[in-house]
C-alpha cells in the first residue's frame, strides 16, 4: 500500500497547495491512501465544513485535528456528520466526534486512523498512551485492520519518541504533529513502524510557524499583543511524510520526506519515481 501523510494544513496558501497538487500526486504515485492534519485549515485556527468537505473531495481519505479542533465552533456540531474527521481519542468521554476510525483505502485496504493529543506543554487531557493501547487492542494490524496510521499532535519530542517506541510493531506509522517544523529522523523502527518526530506544514514558511511574521514578533520583542495571530499568504510548501507498506504484515517496507513548491528544497521519494 502506497500511503502519504500531509503535514499540517495552514490556511489558504496551505489549501491552495493541496487543491492544486495532490490530484496528480494521487494518480502519478499511485497512492492508496491519503491522510492530512487539519486543525488549521481555516484561516490558521480550526477547520469548517465548507473546508473539511473541499479536502475530501480533492482525495484526502482522513482529517485528523488537535489543540485547534474546535477554534471554529461549527465543528463541535458538524463532526458528528463528518466520519471522516478524526479529533484526539483523548479527550473527555461525552466529546463530539471520535478518536479513531476505520477507513477504506482506494485500493480497498482498512486503515485504523487514530488521532491523539500529547500532554507536555499541552493541555492536559486523557493519558494518550492508554488510549492508544485500548484502541490498538481493540483492532489490532494484521486482524483488523490492514495498516495503522497514528498522528500524534504534540510538542515535546521525548514524549513523541516514546510514543513511537510504545507503538513500534503495532502500527504501520507514527507521526508527529503540531509545531509546523519538519525534522529530519524519519526512520523504520526495529519492530517495523515508521515514525517521525515531526512531519512539518503545508502552508508558508517564510513565517513563523505559519503566521505572518509581523505579529509573533512584536510579542517576542515587546510582550504586548497588538492583533490577532494572520496565516502567512505567500507561497506554500506542502511537507509530507511518504510510505510503503509490506502486504503482508502492514508495517512499513519503505518511508521518505516529501517537500513540494514554496522556499523548502524540493524532495521527494524516489521509490515512487
Amino acid at each position: 500500500m502506497r500511503i502519504l501523510f500531509v503535514g499540517d494544513i495552514v490556511g489558504r496558501s496551505g489549501r491552495a497547495l493541496v487543491y492544486e497538487r495532490l490530484p496528480n500526486l494521487i494518480r502519478d504515485w499511485k497512492l492508496d491512501l491519503v491522510v492530512a492534519n487539519g486543525e488549521n485549515a481555516a484561516g490558521g485556527f480550526g477547520i469548517t465544513e465548507t473546508i473539511y468537505r473541499e479536502l475530501i473531495d480533492v482525495g484526502i481519505d482522513a482529517i485528523t485535528l488537535g489543540n485547534h479542533a474546535w477554534d471554529q465552533k461549527e465543528a463541535l456540531v458538524f463532526i458528528e456528520r463528518a466520519p471522516r474527521l478524526i479529533r484526539p481519542i483523548n479527550y473527555p468521554p461525552g466529546t463530539p466526534g471520535r478518536g479513531a476510525a476505520l477507513v477504506d483505502a482506494k485500493n480497498g485496504a482498512r486503515v485504523l486512523i487514530v488521532n491523539a493529543m500529547a500532554r507536555v506543554f499541552m493541555d492536559p487531557l486523557d493519558d494518550p498512551f492508554a488510549a492508544i493501547d485500548r484502541e490498538l487492542a481493540a483492532c489490532p494490524l494484521g486482524r483488523g485492520a490492514d495498516a495503522v496510521i497514528i498522528d500524534f499532535h504534540g510538542e515535546a519530542t521525548s514524549e513523541k519518541q516514546a510514543m513511537g517506541f510504545f507503538c513500534d510493531g503495532r502500527a504501520t506509522l507514527v507521526v508527529g504533529t503540531h509545531t509546523h517544523v519538519p525534522t529530519a529522523d524519519l526512520r523504520i523502527l526495529s519492530g517495523g513502524t515508521a515514525y517521525i518526530t515531526d512531519v512539518g506544514m503545508t502552508g508558508d514558511f517564510d513565517s513563523i510557524i505559519g503566521m505572518a511574521k509581523e505579529e509573533p514578533l512584536q510579542r517576542f520583542l515587546r510582550r504586548i499583543s497588538s492583533a490577532r495571530f494572520e496565516p502567512a499568504s505567500g507561497p506554500a510548501t506542502l511537507c509530507g511524510l511518504a510510505l510503503e507498506t509490506d502486504s503482508a504484515t502492514g508495517l512499513a517496507s519503505r518511508i521518505a520526506a516529501v517537500r513540494l513548491g514554496g522556499v523548502l528544497e524540493e524532495s521527494r521519494p524516489a521509490f515512487w519515481l
